[in-house]
């Protein structure tokens, strides 16, 4: 039997604990545009033409075991490095170089880290 082929992630599906507070934070630091407001569950679709996170308000959502981060490639590497830093954005681990690729790791409003790489999937 074949195997499925993949050929990217197309959404991700993600509890917050705002929903307002997310949307501002994704839509300040990557420009993401609001692409589908769901206001009877409590949720909007933001992103661009590549990445859509699709957010669900959680007022008790309690970040736990199992997730760890997820990872964007990010064309203007040091310009976002720049702009998280005047965003006051927390940057837990500083700036990482992989020796192909350099990361930084950031944490949006509802505490899920972000790994924000240089180089498409670290240059692998």
């Amino acid at each position: 039997m074949a195997s499925l082929k993949a050929s990217s992630i197309d959404h991700i599906n993600l509890q917050v604990k705002d929903l307002e507070k997310t949307v501002a934070f994704y839509r300040d630091l990557f420009g993401f545009e609001l692409k589908q407001d769901q206001s009877k569950m409590n949720s909007k679709i933001i992103g661009n033409g590549s990445i859509k996170l699709a957010l669900y308000e959680d007022s008790d959502l309690v970040i736990g075991d199992g997730f760890n981060h997820f990872g964007m490639h990010i064309e203007n590497f040091d310009d976002i490095v720049e702009r998280c830093m005047e965003m006051n954005v927390s940057m837990p681990y500083g700036i990482t170089d992989w020796g192909k690729s350099r990361s930084v790791y950031i944490v949006d409003p509802n505490g899920y880290e972000i790994e924000l790489s240089e180089v498409q999937g670290g240059g692998l």
